[in-house]
């Protein structure tokens, strides 16, 4: 009983690092909202990246563990971090001029996305319950989207791109768990991405207009890098299948966030194919903790 109540406790500690990292996310794209009506995107995205890399340098300390910079597949670690690098400038410039819970509800469409390439480049089969879930999730985008019938701005298909960016890049962070620990991913995740856009934000540089935007640039770092390593820590305490559902808990952050600062209101159709989004995400999960307990019970027999 005493082991069965620390893994209990164990998994609802992971549970609370989930919601504290999606939490953190929400955090992000707010302040990142607030900064992309004063300074271009790019530069956002540079000081996103750069103050994760230093907050990356205090927590991981490289330097006195040197192996943590050693990767297997160094050209995969590039290409990984390139991605999200894309997915995170995408979803910058795309809030510029959606509300943050339209843009949210079309990221929620990645694990559908990684569902379809893991069975590409995973060699994991997709039977038709899950093709059923992406199908309808996919529908709920759609609902949010609403394209050609002048619903949503066209600023959404950067959304769409941000998510398959997102989605390409889960597959490459499976592929790389294979080989590289999670330290090292996670070090050349912020290190790509902040030399990456050295060269870049010299030309669309602006100096903040007060203290207070350039804390909130400093925060911005602050909000990825902590974010990830809350996500990081919860994935070791918990399953992913475990922690899963409360990645949906954004949607509330960012609905309230959204409300709190800028005075977004969801509307009815974001509400909508968010529900429908967020459903098939649960079906999905459902199906494949399902699909997964019966494998083990099959060895189990044996």
């Amino acid at each position: 009983m005493s082991d069965q109540a620390a893994l209990r406790r164990q998994r609802l500690a992971g549970i609370a690092l989930m919601c504290g990292a999606v939490a953190t996310f929400s955090c992000l794209d707010t302040t990142a909202k607030y900064l992309v009506h004063y300074m271009d995107p790019l530069q956002v995205t540079w000081a996103r990246y750069t103050g994760a890399f230093v907050l990356a340098l205090f927590i991981l300390n490289p330097f006195k563990r040197p192996h943590m910079m050693a990767t297997q597949r160094p050209f995969l670690q590039i290409g990984r971090s390139t991605l999200l690098l894309g997915s995170t400038a995408l979803n910058f410039f795309a809030i510029r001029y959606l509300q943050l819970d339209e843009a949210l509800a079309i990221l929620f469409a990645t694990p559908f996305l990684v569902a379809v390439l893991g069975s590409q480049f995973l060699g994991e089969r997709v039977g038709w319950h899950r093709w059923i879930a992406i199908g309808v999730g996919f529908s709920g985008v759609l609902l949010v989207t609403r394209p050609g019938i002048g619903g949503m701005h066209p600023a959404a298909l950067l959304c769409v791109g941000s998510a398959i960016c997102y989605g390409v890049y889960s597959i490459a962070t499976r592929l790389l768990a294979r080989t590289d620990s999670t330290e090292t991913t996670t070090f050349y995740t912020n290190l790509v991405g902040a030399i990456a856009m050295i060269p870049i934000v010299f030309f669309v540089w602006t100096p903040p207009q007060s203290i207070f935007q350039g804390v909130l640039m400093a925060m911005t770092g602050f909000f990825g890098g902590f974010g990830h390593y809350l996500l990081v820590r919860g994935h070791r305490l918990a399953p992913a299948s475990t922690l899963a559902p409360f990645i949906y808990t954004q949607m509330v952050w960012t609905s309230t966030l959204g409300f709190l600062v800028f005075g977004d209101v969801p509307h009815f159709w974001t509400i909508v194919g968010s529900a429908v989004v967020v459903a098939s995400g649960l079906y999905l999960l459902h199906y494949e903790r399902r699909v997964g307990k019966t494998i083990v019970e099959a060895e189990e027999k044996q």
